[in-house]
């Protein structure tokens, strides 16, 4: 697999929901850095960002970003929480609204209301009274199509979520496991959005019957089993309907060798559920002054301006300039289905339940 291949596979998660239990920087085991010069930034896999643009911060605020991958989102929340008296870092990045709740209600993170917090637009922001967390990106997951598959077989692309239980898009969708991949939790929360706490069910019931094939995570997904995928496998899968992001598009376009002239894959707009990133810093944190720097940092323009092309997000604040392939490829949905983080802290972990129940059983 060709670089640009291998990191097409690394950045087109966007919002951070694969990959096995890593840490990297901070690989000794110790929890934290112990060094006031020094302050560790823990994250999910997906964590990218510039050279020039971490060096400048080291060289403004005087401190070494030392940096620790610790899995998926769902495993690097979890391992945060249960190291919360201990903490691996002073920054936590990659808590997204359908986790918000639960790194909230275990104490992750202590108040601190970052510089800069009023240019962050007012849609994206939470906890307002005591300023635990920050927002830093925001991203919409959708089901991404092949528009050579549609093209060969003189089909219209779905662009809706009943556009899915259609029967010309039998055994076309492959999804992630709602319980074990952010993607796959986002999909299913966007059809309770959709459909309502007593509709999704049979939403559900019809996407079984019309073929869904649901596998561990965005990884197999979109790079075994999606037909439009250059990121992945040589052999590629057969179904040309992804969930995955607004932002996979415009990565299929800047990590291709030659790029091509348009995106190769496109996005159903009227399936998208917006996913919005948060930081904070940890309770117990070893170095809390290094912690309140660098979160002023995330949510600074030159940050907010460098993420797009690394981890294939747009910026919370107001202002930030994105990319214009970015912006082309990869436009935001303009009526996504969203929900209010304590509805998703309310019934999470029942829809799921209930989700894995009705849809692998």
């Amino acid at each position: 697999m060709s670089t640009n291949k291998k990191r097409l596979t690394a950045v087109v998660v966007g919002l951070g929901m694969v990959g096995t239990l890593a840490a990297c920087g901070s690989s000794d085991g110790s929890q934290g850095s112990g060094d006031s010069k020094t302050v560790t930034l823990v994250s999910h896999d997906s964590w990218v960002a510039s050279k020039d643009v971490i060096a400048a911060f080291e060289k403004q605020s005087g401190y070494k970003v030392d940096v620790l991958k610790d899995g998926d989102a769902g495993q690097a929340v979890n391992k945060a929480i249960l190291t919360k008296d201990n903490p691996q870092g002073d920054v936590f990045f990659g808590v997204d609204n359908t986790l918000l709740s639960r790194a909230l209600d275990n104490g992750l993170f202590q108040p601190y209301e970052a510089k800069g917090s009023d240019r962050i637009k007012p849609e994206y922001r939470v906890d307002q009274d005591r300023h635990r967390v920050t927002p830093i990106d925001t991203g919409d997951i959708c089901v991404n199509y092949d528009k050579k598959y549609f093209a060969d077989h003189k089909l219209e692309p779905p662009r809706s979520f009943d556009d899915l239980v259609k029967p010309q898009y039998k055994n076309l969708l492959v999804t992630e496991n709602a319980s074990a991949s952010s993607p796959g939790l986002g999909f299913l929360l966007g059809t309770a959005a959709k459909y309502g706490d007593d509709g999704w069910p049979d939403y559900w019931k019809k996407l079984k019957a019309n073929g869904v094939k649901v596998v561990d995570g965005w990884e197999q997904a979109y790079n075994e089993e999606f037909s439009g995928s250059a990121g992945g496998k040589k052999a590629k899968g057969d179904r040309p309907l992804v969930v995955s992001y607004a932002s996979s598009p415009p990565a299929e376009v800047v990590f291709a060798d030659p790029k091509p002239s348009t995106a190769p894959t496109g996005v159903a707009e009227g399936t998208c559920f917006r996913q919005v990133e948060y930081a904070g810093l940890l309770s117990n944190a070893g170095n809390p002054e290094g912690g309140k720097a660098l979160l002023d940092f995330l949510i600074s323009e030159r940050f907010q301006q460098d993420m797009p092309l690394n981890m294939f997000v747009y910026p919370v604040r107001e202002g930030a300039q994105v990319p214009a392939e970015f912006a082309k490829y990869g436009p935001q949905a303009k009526d996504p289905e969203t929900m209010d983080p304590a509805k998703i802290a309310d019934h999470r972990d029942q829809w799921v339940k209930s989700w894995t129940s009705l849809v692998l059983k």
